[in-house]
């Protein structure tokens, strides 16, 4: 009898100690971690909302250890969020299954997204690839190939959104993120308010293309510069082949990243009717002289063509056709094209029409060229 009454206690202290567990495990989602250099501040939960303001949603005081935990009772739903301290935030995105969801990091890369992330797949995959974009291991073709293969199109859209911003040549994979969004979730508020976002941009990049001073289907304005060594050189004289006229600069770090995509088309395509006419903005703006000499403005144009010339070397850029007039924002070819930034990359057919304004990456070049070859 002792040892029923015994064995009874067993149980029933076992099953108490069960119910003590499972009533102190938080309900619905936490989000936890330890952020070293916050300690003592405050950590927030925002929502995000593509092309709208973001909704604070809870915060909670981080301790002196740096060690935060917020919850929230009735879970999270699908969707994007912000985990912010001060100015300094990280996307997570959710998939309304989330239980614990655990991030470690260090407030002073917390932005470079220099984080541990556990509890939550989507979120670590977004902070892997936004990683690789600060440290421009991932380009905008990347980013491409991702939202046409990812198996979550929240992670995909988002990143499309966060990395190719209001790009014109980049319209396009944003378009076919929202679409794989919708076809999953066709009631989802990310995809409502990311295609509403982007049909404001591509209506205002349509605007931009209709004022640009070359138009597609119109002649190249001709470009007769000498290249590095002196000699001038026309875009005329290329017609009969496809060009990619390209601006550029050695002092344009995003011009610097995009050459190695240039350089494989060219060297994929060169024996096949493809070349490249590069306009480098290298040099001395004489807007900026300010008092200048002559001979200091002279000086300062022989550093930028010493400087163009070693990154051709450096960049392998082996095509023939360099010119530039070493006037830097000055050039006379890029007041002619319209060309406020760079790199900026046109193509033109075989019958010196501009067929494309805006080419960059090598998919994207390599398809617009196809379509002339």
């Amino acid at each position: 009898m002792i040892n029923r009454m015994n064995r009874f206690i067993q149980v029933l202290a076992l099953a108490l100690l069960s119910l003590g567990f499972w009533s102190c495990t938080p309900k619905g989602t936490t989000i936890e971690g330890t952020i070293k250099g916050a300690e003592n501040l405050q950590v927030f939960v925002d929502e995000v909302a593509i092309g709208r303001a973001s909704t604070v949603l809870s915060k909670a005081d981080i301790n002196g250890s740096g060690k935060y935990s917020i919850n929230f009772p009735e879970g999270l739903k699908p969707g994007i969020y912000n985990l912010r301290v001060g100015a300094k935030r990280i996307n997570l995105i959710m998939t309304g299954a989330e239980k614990v969801v655990t991030v470690n990091g260090d407030l002073n890369t917390f932005q470079d997204y220099a984080v541990e992330i556990d509890g939550s797949k989507e979120s670590k995959m977004l902070a892997d690839c936004a990683k690789r974009i600060m440290e421009r291991s991932m380009s905008a073709n990347d980013v491409g190939t991702f939202v046409d293969t990812t198996k979550s199109p929240l992670v995909g859209a988002f990143l499309a959104y966060l990395s190719l911003g209001n790009a014109g040549p980049y319209l396009g994979t944003q378009r076919r993120a929202i679409e794989k969004l919708q076809q999953t979730d066709p009631n989802s508020d990310v995809a409502a308010a990311y295609n509403e976002y982007l049909t404001v941009i591509e209506a205002q990049y349509q605007a931009e293309q209709s004022n640009q001073v070359v138009q597609i289907g119109k002649p190249a304005p001709d470009i007769d510069l000498p290249d590095p060594s002196g000699k001038r050189l026309k875009l005329s004289d290329l017609k009969g082949k496809v060009v990619l006229l390209d601006f550029w600069a050695s002092w344009c770090g995003p011009c610097r990243g995009e050459n190695p995509n240039v350089v494989a088309v060219y060297n994929k395509y060169k024996d096949k009717g493809f070349t490249i006419f590069s306009v480098s903005l290298d040099g001395f703006d004489d807007r900026r002289a300010q008092g200048a000499t002559p001979a200091q403005i002279s000086e300062a144009r022989q550093r930028g063509k010493e400087a163009w010339i070693q990154a051709i070397k450096a960049d392998n850029l082996t095509w023939p056709y360099h010119v530039s007039d070493l006037k830097h924002w000055g050039a006379a070819p890029a007041a002619m094209y319209g060309v406020q930034g760079i790199p900026r990359a046109f193509m033109i057919n075989k019958e010196g029409l501009i067929v494309a304004t805006e080419v960059r990456g090598a998919a994207n070049i390599e398809a617009e060229l196809l379509k002339h070859l």
